[in-house]
């Protein structure tokens, strides 16, 4: 049994324990705390149960607290990370919905839409307030679009004019 000295020379049960780098992978996340479950109920000390699952001890002394108040389900897991969604399925569905009928359609002057514009749509909506960076979250990672730019090229542009320029006047103003 590996052990660590006090100053006072007795010897502590505080073992070293590796820190795993599994961080999303939450059936293995979910398995691993199983696991503890099935060793607490077994009688295993939560130092033991840290050491052969490789976790810190703050967290085998946090899962036997979950543990013991609620038992195995207590030790589920929420099979998600991060804060839950403020808007749900069917609410993104009608904002694709509307985004779809276009800027013009839903009031706006021009046919172009910018963040701004889309997050006025979602609250209208929803009542949900996002700023620019949560509504092109929503767009790229929700409705699974990305940004497109408009050409800015004006109707009157002549190409073959701009080829002549370039090829006579160019040359002889560059001199």
């Amino acid at each position: 049994m590996a052990g660590k000295k006090t100053n006072s020379g007795e010897k502590s049960d505080t073992r070293k324990v590796k820190q795993s780098g599994t961080r999303r992978d939450f059936d293995a996340l979910r398995d691993r705390r199983m696991r503890a479950a099935e060793m607490f109920a077994a009688g295993r000390r939560q130092i033991d149960v840290a050491v052969e699952l490789e976790i810190s001890q703050q967290t085998a002394s946090r899962w036997h607290r979950k543990w013991a108040a609620g038992g195995r389900e207590a030790l589920e897991g929420a099979g998600r990370a991060g804060r839950r969604p403020r808007l749900d399925d069917a609410q993104i569905e009608v904002i694709r919905e509307e985004l779809l009928k276009g800027p013009q359609a839903n009031g706006f002057a021009t046919g172009v839409w910018t963040l701004g514009r889309v997050a006025i749509v979602i609250e209208r909506l929803t009542g949900v307030t996002y700023g620019p960076t949560q509504t092109w979250t929503i767009l790229r990672t929700r409705l699974g679009w990305s940004r497109q730019r408009p050409a800015r090229r004006a109707v009157e542009r002549d190409e073959d004019a701009i080829v002549t320029w370039r090829e006579n006047e160019w040359p002889r103003i560059k001199k």
